[in-house]
C-alpha cells in the first residue's frame, strides 16, 4: 500500500480525499494535516511515501514549504494538489521539487494515476495541468476574487497588517496570498507586481 499524507486546510477536502484512497485499493492514508506547523510535526513522526500538498495554507504558502521539505525529506515525493491553473505556479513548484501537479478539479482515477506515479519516483501531471504547462507563459493569467481585493489594496499601498484587518483573514494568510500573486505576476517586488498588474490590465 501506498502510505500517502495530506496537508489541507479544508477538512472536507481531506474527507473526500481519504474515500478515494480507500477506493482505490492500492494506497491509505497515513497522515494529514491544515497547516504548514501540523505539516512539519506529522512529518518529524513519520515520513509518507507521498504528500500531498495545498498551495494556500493559513500560516504560510505550500510553494515556500515544498523545497524545505524536499531538503529535509528527500524521499518524499510531494504532489500538489490545488486550484491554481496558472503555468508560473506549476513550473515553480515542479523547479523546487515536486514530483506532480494535480488540480482540484481532477476525477478520482487521476488523482489515484499521480499518487501511483509519485510513488514511483515518476512525474505526474493531471491533464489540465499539462496542458496549461505546455502552453508556456501564455495562458491568461486569472485572479480569484479574494486576489483582486488584495492587490488593489496592495496597489493603494496598504500593508500587510492593514490588508489583513480590512480583508478580515490572518496576517499570515495575506502573507501566503501575496507571495502566491508574486508568484503569478513573476514579481519580485511590491512595486513590480503593481506595474505589472497595471499592464496585464488586473487593476
Amino acid at each position: 500500500m501506498i502510505r500517502v499524507a495530506i496537508v489541507d486546510d479544508h477538512h472536507i477536502v481531506i474527507d473526500g480525499l481519504e474515500k478515494i484512497l480507500v477506493e482505490s485499493g492500492i494506497a491509505c492514508l497515513a497522515g494529514y494535516a491544515h497547516n504548514v506547523a501540523g505539516c512539519w510535526g506529522m512529518l518529524q513522526a513519520s515520513q509518507p511515501d507521498v504528500l500531498m500538498l495545498d498551495i494556500n495554507l493559513p500560516d504560510g504558502s505550500g510553494m515556500d514549504l515544498c523545497p524545505q521539505i524536499k531538503k529535509k525529506y528527500p524521499s518524499v515525493n510531494i504532489l500538489i494538489l490545488t486550484n491554481y491553473d496558472e503555468y508560473s505556479v506549476i513550473s515553480h513548484v515542479l523547479n523546487n521539487g515536486a514530483s506532480g501537479y494535480i488540480l482540484k478539479n481532477s476525477m478520482p482515477e487521476e488523482i489515484i494515476e499521480g499518487i501511483s506515479m509519485a510513488a514511483s519516483g515518476k512525474r505526474f501531471l493531471s491533464e489540465e495541468a499539462n496542458v496549461l504547462l505546455k502552453k508556456g507563459g501564455k495562458n491568461q493569467i486569472e485572479l480569484t476574487r479574494r486576489e483582486r481585493e488584495l492587490l488593489k489594496l496592495i496597489s493603494e499601498g496598504n500593508t500587510s497588517a492593514e490588508i489583513a484587518s480590512k480583508m478580515c483573514l490572518g496576517y499570515e494568510t495575506i502573507r501566503s496570498y501575496r507571495k502566491n500573486l508574486h508568484y503569478k505576476l513573476d514579481a519580485h517586488n511590491t512595486a513590480e507586481l503593481t506595474k505589472m498588474a497595471v499592464k496585464m490590465k488586473l487593476l
